[in-house]
């Protein structure tokens, strides 16, 4: 059985095509509950078994069930996506041991394939996987290529035989062309929680009578940047300076700043499990003792003690989603040393991700001029990933094509279907 498999930053789906044609995503337990979003994440605790220390793991919605009813908090490990173009991230120690990065991302991608052959029923070895035109921390087409051959690695570990590869975008186009009934020229934008990406094409029922699996690309441009640098500029503006970024200790008389470096590392929610090091919490705790605003850098402490971060990131998202409906929605986290709450305006919001936005704005004009396609040319723009609903994106696009061209799919699960039909054909 072939699969389409979209292993996405923050969420991954699973998808086949069946016998009636149909596509049939596979579902995950939550809470009691279905839902076809597979968090990108995984859960690692200490545990004796036999005498014997030993590391068990659990992935996406399992793992945030155990790390929400666990007392003594393991390691949650977020956004491993991120890290596949790094060279200089090879291993990272997780209770005395030593784990490669394709191990861990082997290790989640296993429990999505496990997960989808007991729904199917039928073992799976073959898929096409998704992958950003421009990997998080890539610079060039080398960096994106080694990324590639890692993620190829982890997939061969969680027991797949043959991968083809295709752009994340390119498989939202099949998605698209599935509600078709003429061609059309596109450009598709995919927004995940790593990357942005786009692609224009031609699409339609021509198309799809050649036969194959693929579809004529006119050009793809992507950058390493998306929903995540978003919630970063909520941390950075909202969170950080709660716990005491910006403000002064005392050192031997000397006045000087609260290491920033931590700060930048709770701007990345795959990050924060990291500072939870003895010789990080060693130095936050000095700093406690020199600090002029010693209840913030306690809270600081609370939350990294306590691997908080998925609350966090819950709340941020929370705040986000609100953005998009709303002129302004409030920001509320609480727990124990830490409270929070703020309100906070779409204005606000807009100004602090205008960087990301004029990156976006660049790489869709880059793809225009590089194509030579004016944009009245594009007959629609369909949209997908969480962030094509902040208005301020959307607008980017409703001012080069117009409102009436955009289209939106299904936030989480329009690459997935699109590379299950991208395997059938």
């Amino acid at each position: 059985m072939k699969i389409g498999l979209d292993f996405g930053t923050t969420n991954s789906s699973i998808a086949r095509v069946g016998e009636n044609g149909e596509v049939e995503l596979a579902h995950f337990n939550l809470a009691g509950a279905l839902t076809e979003s597979f968090r990108s994440l995984l859960y690692l605790e200490r545990q004796k078994v036999a005498g014997r220390s030993t590391i068990k793991s659990w992935a996406g919605p399992e793992g945030i069930e155990r790390y929400l009813d666990a007392d003594d908090k393991g390691r949650l490990i977020q956004s491993l996506k991120s890290f596949l173009s790094s060279r200089s991230l090879q291993t990272t120690e997780i209770f005395g041991r030593r784990f490669q990065l394709e191990e861990l991302v082997a290790n989640v991608i296993r429990d999505i394939r496990t997960a989808a052959e007991k729904q199917f029923g039928a073992a799976i070895q073959h898929a096409v996987v998704g992958r950003p035109v421009r990997f998080v921390g890539s610079e060039n087409d080398v960096d994106d290529e080694f990324a590639v051959s890692r993620l190829r690695i982890a997939l061969q570990k969680a027991g797949f035989e043959e991968v083809e590869f295709e752009f994340e975008p390119v498989a939202a186009a099949f998605y698209y062309e599935s509600t078709l009934d003429h061609d059309e020229q596109i450009l598709i934008g995919d927004f995940g929680g790593g990357t942005s990406d786009f692609s224009l094409l031609r699409v339609g029922p021509s198309a799809r009578k050649t036969g194959h699996g693929r579809r004529v690309v006119l050009g793809n441009e992507g950058l390493p940047l998306a929903g995540d640098a978003f919630d970063a500029k909520i941390i950075r503006h909202l969170v950080s300076p709660a716990l005491g970024a910006g403000s002064l200790l005392n050192s031997h008389g000397k006045l000087l700043p609260v290491p920033n470096w931590v700060y930048f590392k709770l701007e990345r929610w795959h990050h924060l499990s990291f500072l939870r090091s003895r010789e990080t919490l060693n130095m936050l705790q000095s700093v406690v003792t020199q600090a002029q605003e010693t209840e913030k850098i306690k809270a600081l402490l609370y939350l990294i003690n306590h691997d908080l971060g998925f609350y966090l990131h819950r709340a941020v998202q929370k705040t986000k989603a609100g953005l998009s409906h709303y002129e302004s929605a409030p920001f509320l986290f609480q727990d124990g040393d830490v409270e929070l709450d703020a309100q906070v305006t779409r204005a606000q919001f807009e100004g602090w991700i205008a960087e990301e936005l004029a990156g976006v704005e660049q790489k869709v004009d880059a793809l225009l001029r590089k194509t030579g396609i004016d944009a009245r040319e594009i007959d629609r723009v369909f949209l997908t990933g969480g962030s094509s609903f902040v208005p301020a994106v959307r607008r980017i696009f409703e001012r080069r094509f117009g409102a009436v061209k955009i289209r939106t799919g299904d936030e989480f699960t329009s690459v997935a279907r699109g590379l299950a039909m991208r395997a059938e054909g």
